[in-house]
């Protein structure tokens, strides 16, 4: 830069009426000065320096290829802003070192600068058009910022979805290693030859008819259960019967050797008889027998679960059978069994061709 001590020395000796030839000479030096001052001149060193200025953060968001990376809006905006600063530092330099060379070539120049109303009118108009395309161009960087301001939102929306979805994929590739890794530990575990689709078809069919043939087991083995309790129901109630019956004997027993009976057998033969008479009737599945009256005697049998009532009705007096009447035995299929063996008065007859009818149904 030119120093002001040597501007301020040539006006004081133009004002003492130094001549013509003094002042060419003061003018070429003064030349010879700007010329060797252009290389400290900022004004011309700006675009290098434009060029060649970092600006802060801008290593946050360089991406690998040198080329600028989308990131934060903020970090965006805050750098416009920086940029924007230094930009008017430079204008206003700009334009300070301009005015200071008009300056220096008005004061250092033999002929006076015309101006003109002309000039100014023209200066005027220029100065009003570049403030219209100045305002024009404010206008539209405001509704650009406007417009960024806006998009802001949705940039940041976007960019959180964005680290979501990189979260899930990192994730998900995490998954899927893991799962290689226990599909690897599987084969390793459980070498050849592995169940395949086939195979395992025809396993699950053979489990299948297994199963369906364990089920008929079970509900055949079920029946059977229910068939052994029915007989231990019945089984159970003729044991109480037998310990009445018991009873009642130990009771005559008792009584009998009250009245001093003088023959000992007796006792022996009573057991011996009720004995024969339990094992006879548990034989031929003979429930009960007892007579209704003096000429009527009524049997109940055990036939397939279910019981089996025969009525037997004697002439008085006489042993001579009048009629038999059965119970729990259709009557088509006895038919004329019963009507037989009345007129021929075979009682034991009679009774095993009902109970062989029954069995046989």
């Amino acid at each position: 830069m030119i120093e002001p001590t040597s501007i301020i020395d040539l006006t004081t000796s133009r004002a003492a009426g130094a001549s013509s030839a003094t002042h060419l000479i003061t003018a070429k030096n003064l030349q010879a000065a700007l010329d060797d001052a252009k290389a400290g001149l900022r004004i011309v060193n700006a675009r290098a320096e434009l060029s060649t200025h970092t600006w802060d953060g801008i290593e946050e968001w360089v991406g690998e290829d040198g080329a600028l990376g989308l990131k934060d809006p903020k970090i965006v905006e805050s750098d416009v802003q920086a940029q924007i600063s230094f930009l008017r530092k430079l204008k206003f330099l700009y334009l300070e070192q301009n005015a200071k060379d008009k300056y220096v070539k008005t004061i250092v120049s033999d002929d006076a600068p015309l101006v003109t109303p002309a000039l100014n009118e023209e200066l005027r108009v220029r100065n009003g058009e570049k403030k219209t395309a100045l305002r024009e161009h404010k206008a539209k960087l405001e509704e650009r910022r406007d417009d960024l301001r806006a998009l802001s939102g949705f940039v940041e929306e976007d960019y959180k979805k964005a680290q979501a979805l990189t979260l899930q994929a990192s994730t998900l590739s995490q998954k899927i290693l893991d799962a290689h890794l226990s599909l690897t530990r599987l084969r390793q575990a459980h070498p050849h030859p592995r169940l395949t689709i086939t195979t395992a078809n025809q396993q699950l069919d053979g489990q299948v008819e297994e199963m369906q043939a364990l089920d008929a087991e079970l509900a055949d083995t079920q029946e059977k259960i229910a068939t052994v309790r029915e007989r231990i129901k019945v089984g159970t109630g003729q044991v109480e019967k037998l310990r009445s019956v018991r009873a009642e004997v130990e009771k005559a027993v008792e009584i009998g050797a009250g009245e001093r009976v003088e023959d000992g057998r007796v006792v022996g033969l009573y057991d011996w008889f009720s004995t024969t008479t339990s094992t006879h009737h548990a034989l031929v599945s003979l429930l009960s027998a007892h007579s209704e009256s003096d000429n009527e005697l009524r049997l109940t049998y055990r036939v397939h679960e279910r019981e089996v009532c025969i009525t037997l009705l004697f002439i008085p007096n006489t042993r001579r059978l009048a009629e038999a009447r059965v119970e729990g035995v259709e009557e088509r299929v006895i038919g004329d069994v019963v009507d037989a063996h009345v007129m021929e008065n075979d009682v034991s007859g009679l009774v095993w061709a009902v109970l062989a009818r029954a069995r046989a149904t």
